[in-house]
């Protein structure tokens, strides 16, 4: 099937199977994707933590406005974004890459010069509001991935990111939770919005030309 064939066969699922889980390759594959997706200045200011505990993700339920589908799932995907940007973070990803090349360190100084001077006069709150940015880039192509491999998928905004935050322990490791995106199978016969018709804005309303 093409790209837009599995877009249109996915939708955001209400409820899952819980008995029916996912292959661990399946998920280390839409984890990729989110890995591969481009982000600004190739900085990757996401990360993707996998959630399969089953008291663990029956303890988000009540932080994610009571929804039913993070326990039912089979994955719970947490897109978590850096809280601020660092001098050490962007020495880190470009030491890495030059490394990783075959390049002297240093060999993108000057561009590198430019980040900081950006970023590190700004608040950890813009810095957190391009950094969550960048999580919804890897969110999308997990989708697409998901969808690829009739895995099915809900991408999640409401839940209240501080005590996700303080439950996962995620300010000790510099990050802040953007989205959830559960993983598992639908539950046919109980999901309320499987059989309805897809819909979108009409083409000629959504694409605009000039």
């Amino acid at each position: 099937m093409s790209l837009l064939e599995n877009l249109q066969w996915r939708y955001a699922t209400k409820k899952y199977d819980p008995t029916k889980k996912v292959a661990q390759e399946d998920v280390d594959k839409i984890a990729e994707a989110a890995r591969m997706a481009p982000t600004s200045s190739g900085l990757q200011q996401f990360r993707v933590i996998v959630i399969t505990n089953q008291e663990l993700k029956n303890k988000i339920v009540p932080i994610a406005m009571d929804q039913q589908i993070v326990a039912d799932c089979s994955h719970l995907l947490v897109f978590a974004a850096w809280d601020r940007y660092t001098e050490e973070r962007i020495n880190n990803i470009y030491n890495y890459t030059t490394d990783q090349r075959g390049l002297p360190r240093g060999r993108f100084k000057s561009y590198t010069d430019k980040l900081r001077a950006l970023y590190l006069t700004q608040s950890a709150e813009e810095n957190f509001v391009h950094t969550a940015r960048q999580a919804y880039i890897g969110l999308g192509l997990s989708i697409a991935q998901a969808a690829e491999l009739k895995v099915d998928s809900t991408p999640m905004e409401g839940f209240v990111g501080e005590e996700l935050d303080e439950l996962l322990d995620l300010k000790s490791k510099g990050l802040k939770s953007v989205l959830l995106l559960p993983l598992g199978y639908r539950d046919t016969e109980n999901d309320w919005l499987v059989k309805m018709k897809k819909v979108r804005n009409p083409k000629d309303e959504f694409v605009i030309n000039y």
